[in-house]
């Protein structure tokens, strides 16, 4: 089953794709109400759903966001990825020996999802603009100190994620060691809809990892391809590590790290030593294409420019603590 949100006659709603049409769910369903369901519920409803609606042709709506996720763990589980993007960010070749220890991955911004079509705006101060081909894995229940076995359980169906990079502002502020933050979280795409798991069963290799061709092409002409399976972690591996000493809830949306072989432009620069292909520009056609899954096309436009901040207050904080002390005494006395 395929889960889309999308707009018709000027309202909102979430339906089930079939075939060329898409069937609206009953009473006004969102998508993470779906999700929360679970996945056999859901694919009941679906059932129901396509039953007992005519639907609307689907080259009559506009596609958003399959859902708006409750939160975003974007993971890194592609070695061959990590090697070329730190060249390229950090100017540090080789894949670090943490890499192999866990799964890990950093929290981005649930409140800027963009989906199918919807032009993505950079920030108006990079030059270096990139994206990144994944996909994600959407939860159908709560969890907390998953088991691997437990977590497939959890697993409601997947879909395309575009994580956008700024690399210019990452390469700066991933030199505080942490983030990345500001060179992220301006924009993330889902779509074009949520794909259930029993959907992708039957490429699933003997390890447990979905054997699915992902492809990556700017202005038509394709930069990147690989396999999905070529990743270190299954998902259900990266979420028992996402609910370790923690929770995963419905509607939680945990990416698989981009690909390898030129899922984002930045692993072909640290590959290269120079800018080839060239950084994304306003205008760009970006379509990535994952096998099972469908395809997923974005524009690239520039944010209007965020007003100015003051610079950084220097001072010596013992100085500053040791004149603090002496005016206390002062006033004491």
């Amino acid at each position: 089953m395929r889960i889309a949100t999308y707009v018709h006659n000027g309202g909102q709603h979430a339906g089930v794709v079939s075939d060329d049409r898409i069937h609206p769910f009953a009473d006004d369903l969102d998508a993470r109400a779906v999700v929360a369901l679970g996945l056999d519920a859901a694919l009941a409803l679906g059932a129901e759903t396509v039953a007992h609606s005519a639907g609307v042709p689907l080259a009559d709506v506009r596609l958003l966001p399959p859902l708006a996720p409750a939160s975003v763990r974007d993971f890194v589980a592609f070695a061959e990825h990590v090697e070329g993007v730190r060249r390229s960010v950090d100017g540090t070749g080789g894949v670090p020996e943490a890499w192999y220890a866990a799964p890990t991955f950093y929290f981005t911004n649930p409140h800027t999802i963009l989906g199918p079509g919807q032009d993505v705006p950079f920030p108006a101060d990079s030059v270096a603009r990139d994206f990144e081909l994944e996909v994600a894995v959407v939860i159908g229940s709560d969890g907390h100190n998953l088991s691997v076995e437990q977590a497939r359980d959890v697993v409601f169906g997947y879909t395309v994620l575009n994580d956008w990079s700024a690399r210019d502002l990452q390469s700066r502020e991933m030199k505080v060691n942490l983030g990345p933050a500001k060179g992220k979280d301006f924009a993330s795409t889902l779509g074009p809809w949520i794909v259930t798991a029993d959907e992708l069963e039957p490429y699933r290799d003997g390890d447990g990892f979905l054997d699915l061709q992902c492809t990556a092409a700017v202005n038509g002409e394709v930069v990147g391809r690989d396999l999905l399976s070529n990743m270190g972690w299954t998902f259900e591996t990266m979420i028992a590590y996402a609910s370790r000493s923690s929770r995963v809830v419905a509607g939680d949306v945990l990416g698989s790290g981009t690909v390898g072989n030129g899922g984002c432009l930045a692993e072909l620069w640290g590959r290269r030593g120079q800018q080839d292909p060239p950084p994304l520009r306003d205008g760009d056609e970006v379509t990535l294409t994952v096998e099972g899954i469908g395809t997923l096309t974005n524009r690239v436009t520039s944010a209007a420019p965020a007003p100015a901040l003051p610079a950084v207050r220097r001072r010596d904080p013992a100085a500053a603590r040791s004149a603090e002390v002496a005016r206390r005494a002062g006033v004491a006395r």
